[in-house]
């Protein structure tokens, strides 16, 4: 990979697709970003063996090996640090992630909902219970608050007459993946710039 690749710490929960993506996406030398280190909250995941397939670096920071959740916090950027990101990529990760890694480093993530509407974890059901037509997905810059902000793209999905919450999810991840995707590398290779609550991809803002 390029010393100019934009350097990547990916958080994961769970089976890790989103990671998977962005791993094959960053093999492509074009694509300007490289995952340096992959993080968990817990053990024996199916992320973490992706991320050793991928001969990836990986550290798990459990929340029930510290006394408190500041002090997780703390941990978990300290963490991250080691691994000197460009951007933290939460993929699946399903803790709210604390002001110590707010402050030090620019954390994405993603909702299957298109903010703000939608909200918090049950952004598929609370979309279909109040019979929107439109839903989709939203990348996001993380910050102190659940889904709160500054936006950096958005895609529709559309809800089917028969849709229920299982297959209205598995639309949207699908989209949601190759949006990620497609964010992280236009950030990495674009750069970008927040003004107020207004995200702009590239380094001049424009």
């Amino acid at each position: 990979m390029s010393s100019q690749a934009a350097r990547l710490v990916v958080l994961v929960s769970g089976s890790g697709t989103n990671l998977q993506a962005v791993l094959d996406a960053s093999a492509d030398e074009a694509y300007g970003a490289e995952v340096v280190a992959v993080g968990a909250d817990r053990d024996d995941i199916e992320g973490l063996a992706r991320a050793g397939r991928a001969g990836v670096p990986s550290f798990v920071e459990k929340l029930s090996d510290h006394p408190a959740r500041d002090a997780w916090d703390r941990a978990l950027a300290a963490r991250i640090a080691e691994y000197r990101p460009d951007l933290v990529v939460c993929a699946g990760f399903m803790k709210i992630i604390g002001a110590p890694t707010l402050a030090a480093f620019p954390v994405l993530n993603t909702h299957p909902a298109l903010l703000p509407s939608f909200p918090g974890t049950h952004g598929v059901r609370d979309a279909l219970a109040y019979g929107v037509r439109i839903t989709g997905c939203t990348v996001m810059l993380a910050d102190a608050g659940v889904d709160s902000g500054p936006i950096v793209a958005q895609e529709a999905v559309p809800v089917l007459d028969d849709d229920d919450e299982k297959t209205l999810h598995e639309r949207i991840k699908t989209v949601e993946r190759s949006l990620l995707v497609e964010t992280v590398g236009r950030m990495a290779r674009e750069g970008w710039t927040v003004t107020g609550r207004s995200v702009r991809l590239g380094r001049s803002g424009g």
